[in-house]
């Protein structure tokens, strides 16, 4: 897709770093993403995918660093995933099926890629982790590498929701999510709620250091422009708690051909992580054969903001191996 298409904007530079641009890129399918990119296009790839309720603008430390041309002069995408931000924020539930949301990675990754040529990797947290794991599954062909942070593997995810009464406890917070009033309710007094699920899951007792005032108004600027789209991802899958009304994870199979990844992958764990605790990591070997595996101690869920320049230096090891 040319640049035509695009409306390219340069935002959030550093002084004396690399420009940030930020763009709508329109898909052959009719979905439209809104993404933040840096490096120049025709280098090898690596695209970032952020969780709820996050946005693209979590990586930009990530598109600074390995756009310059002494970390490999990557072209770095982060796309605000469909309902997140300014990207096509389909009404329907189905919409937010994971074929759905695989599709739109695979049409950007085309748009962003000389003909032929795969990912050099996917990165991804939380939700795009999700996306991500079923991107590396069916579409292998497309990265050479899969990394990913804090965003459990749906074979291990799976087994915990049935199994293991503390994920089921962690995991409560779907069920709110899920409910119709969710995001009338996470709005009300300036995203109160919100912020709580930054604080919730901190390291007791220790401030946010990073949640600076203009960090918090990003995240104002993208919850401002729609929280259904975001909450409709815990609506569209089954992957939640068991409840006597709602079967949910306890009514799933995953046959074992859709868990698995042959690339080699990369996890990085923030082992402080209270809604997806580490039991997550144990049996991972048996779906990923080439698997690098980073545990955090003293990081949370929040990793990538807590930690970023250590993913850096993880992730740019991983890419030259």
């Amino acid at each position: 897709m040319g640049p035509s298409a695009d409306n390219h904007t340069a935002c959030g530079a550093p002084p004396h770093g690399p420009m940030i641009e930020t763009f709508q890129r329109p898909l052959p399918h009719g979905v439209t993403l809104s993404c933040r990119a840096s490096g120049a296009p025709g280098r090898p790839v690596l695209v970032f995918l952020h969780g709820f309720p996050e946005g693209a603008f979590i990586w930009d430390a990530f598109l600074e660093h390995f756009s310059q041309p002494e970390n490999g002069g990557y072209r770095c995408v982060a796309p605000n995933l469909r309902g997140f931000e300014r990207s096509t924020a389909p009404q329907e539930l189905e919409a937010y099926r994971p074929k759905h949301l695989v599709q739109d990675i695979a049409a950007l990754v085309a748009s962003e890629t000389q003909e032929g040529q795969p990912l050099a990797c996917l990165v991804a947290h939380d939700w795009g982790g999700a996306v991500a794991w079923n991107f590396a599954n069916q579409l292998a062909h497309l990265t050479e590498k899969l990394t990913i942070i804090n965003s459990p593997h749906p074979g291990t995810f799976l087994r915990e929701l049935k199994g293991n009464p503390r994920q089921q406890a962690s995991s409560a917070y779907m069920n709110f999510l899920i409910q119709p009033d969710a995001e009338a309710l996470l709005t009300r007094n300036d995203f109160e709620r919100l912020w709580a699920f930054f604080s919730d899951m901190a390291v007791a007792g220790q401030p946010l250091a990073w949640m600076t005032e203009a960090v918090k108004n990003q995240y104002r600027e993208v919850w401002s422009a729609g929280l259904r789209g975001g909450c409709n991802y815990y609506r569209a899958s089954p992957l939640r708690p068991p409840r006597p009304q709602d079967p949910a994870a306890a009514a799933i199979n995953i046959p074992e051909n859709m868990l698995t990844v042959a690339i080699p992958t990369m996890v990085v764990w923030g082992m402080g992580d209270t809604a997806l605790p580490p039991e997550l990591l144990d049996g991972l070997a048996h779906y990923i054969p080439q698997l690098r595996l980073h545990k955090v101690d003293g990081a949370t869920h929040w990793i990538v903001h807590e930690q970023p320049q250590l993913l850096i230096s993880y992730l740019q090891a991983f890419l030259q191996t």
